[in-house]
């Protein structure tokens, strides 16, 4: 695991979590035949994958504001 490069190794976690929930979606809808606890399920995908932008990206320093600008 310490092979992988650092910005893929924090993004592993979330697309593992991603790739079980789409797995344990499938699985309720089609073994289960519970559809819509599947869907649900299935909704947690882009909500993971979405966390681990969120978490992830760089936060940017706000820049300050002039006078000047304020003016403007």
């Amino acid at each position: 695991m310490n092979r992988l490069p650092v910005p893929l190794r924090l993004k592993l976690p979330f697309l593992v979590a991603g790739f079980l929930s789409f797995l344990f979606s499938v699985w309720l809808s089609f073994v289960q035949g519970q559809t819509t606890a599947g869907i649900f399920v299935g909704l947690w995908v882009p909500s993971i994958h979405s966390l681990g932008t969120l978490l992830l990206s760089p936060v940017a320093a706000p820049a300050a504001v002039t006078r000047e600008e304020v003016r403007s």
